[in-house]
């Protein structure tokens, strides 16, 4: 039975993925969202980090230590599950996959869908507008699908465990921050 759920599942997700991948091309999208794909990037949201914690002013520093944390847990758990998984990207194994960008490493999840949900969920609790954030970070996981890197399953599964990263770091911030101010005291008074 089992087995039978896990066979429809992947029909699924694959006959998904080939509508996705085939039926939307163009060269108009595979420009717009190979530059989209990018705003995905761990460095780019590094970047974001830095530019909160330095012109963020004493808000914008608190943001970019629980981007930060959140960041460095997506990264950490999507890694090791992929590493588990071990689910080969799409254009690995299906033939006739329209690739327009080449991402090495496992499928399963997607890691910038993971970041991207992660930031986008606390950037929008913390300054509002979070449906904006929302509908940003599902642009990006889509690009993933689009551009024959991940599955559908691969970016829904991702963004879950962002958001689900930045609920719990979220949940745990005056904590996190509390131990960043004592380590900052502890280092000033040294």
């Amino acid at each position: 039975m089992l087995e039978g759920l896990a066979n429809s599942f992947n029909y699924y997700d694959t006959s998904l993925f080939f509508w996705i991948n085939h039926h939307l091309h163009n060269p108009i999208f595979d420009l717009l969202l190979s530059i989209v794909t990018l705003a995905g990037t761990q460095i780019i949201w590094i970047a974001i980090c830095l530019g909160l914690f330095i012109f963020g002013g004493e808000k914008g520093k608190k943001v970019a230590v629980i981007c930060f944390f959140a960041l460095l847990l997506s990264y950490v758990l999507s890694e090791l599950i992929k590493y588990v998984v071990a689910r080969p990207r799409p254009f690995m194994v299906l033939n006739k996959v329209e690739v327009v960008s080449y991402s090495g490493g496992y499928s399963f999840p997607s890691g910038h869908a993971t970041t991207v949900f992660a930031l986008c969920t606390i950037l929008g609790l913390k300054y509002g507008y979070l449906y904006l954030f929302m509908v940003f970070a599902a642009l990006i996981a889509f690009s993933r699908v689009y551009l024959g890197v991940h599955y559908p399953s691969d970016v829904v599964f991702g963004a879950l465990l962002g958001v689900g990263c930045a609920l719990l770091v979220i949940r745990e911030e005056n904590y996190i921050w509390d131990h960043i101010l004592k380590f900052k005291n502890r280092l000033l008074h040294n």
